[in-house]
């Protein structure tokens, strides 16, 4: 299953880096065959992002997911037509995005951001760094969190925005929920253990305490 391809590598690395004037590309890119040989040799570096509204007491009022589609399809019965259909997978996502060399967190969390969620939504980044997990995902069918590519290795945050957040790119939907209203329906949405991530962030947050 490759649902995060697109998500987790923002902009994608197989684009043509180069112009028509010849110019180097942006230090940081890779080229397919040297991402491809970085995946299979080491661990690679993320951030995961989960956007969120706070209210006035600066607790969390609303999350915020993006609906993407899977490379993966599923057979759905078509009464007009014999037989079944095809039709894509619709997943929720969070915001991730790969480290690039010579890039800082924060940069690499404000770049995320804007690829999936525009210039506009303005990600109020706090002073201190810490993220509220570190999440590992494997290549293997049995992991719990899973990324068909490679091992990854992910910085998980909260990060409120306080801008115009509209989908971009990849992302179809964004859709923003009371954390009170979220139930096992809306986790199941979720792919290769992401929702785990939810569940964590909400978890240090103090969610559970409050909601």
């Amino acid at each position: 299953m490759r649902v995060l391809d697109g998500a987790l590598d923002n902009p994608p690395d197989h684009r043509d880096n180069s112009n028509s004037h010849g110019s180097k590309p942006p230090v940081g890119w890779l080229s397919d065959a040297q991402l491809a040989r970085a995946r299979r040799e080491v661990p690679m570096a993320y951030v995961e992002v989960v956007p969120i509204h706070v209210d006035d007491m600066g607790r969390i009022a609303e999350v915020g997911t993006l609906t993407r589609v899977s490379d993966d399809t599923v057979a759905v019965a078509d009464s007009a037509h014999s037989g079944d259909q095809e039709h894509p997978t619709l997943i929720r996502s969070l915001i991730t995005g790969r480290i690039r060399y010579g890039e800082t967190i924060r940069q690499a969390i404000s770049r995320s951001v804007e690829h999936d969620l525009g210039p506009m939504a303005l990600p109020v980044l706090p002073l201190s760094l810490q993220p509220f997990s570190v999440a590992e995902f494997f290549p293997s069918e049995m992991a719990a969190l899973r990324d068909s590519r490679q091992h990854a290795i992910a910085l998980c945050y909260l990060i409120e925005m306080s801008g115009d957040c509209q989908p971009q790119n990849d992302a179809l939907d964004l859709e923003w929920t009371d954390p009170t209203h979220i139930d096992d329906a809306y986790y199941r949405g979720f792919v290769n253990g992401h929702d785990r991530v939810l569940k964590n962030g909400l978890a240090w947050a103090g969610f559970s305490l409050w909601g």
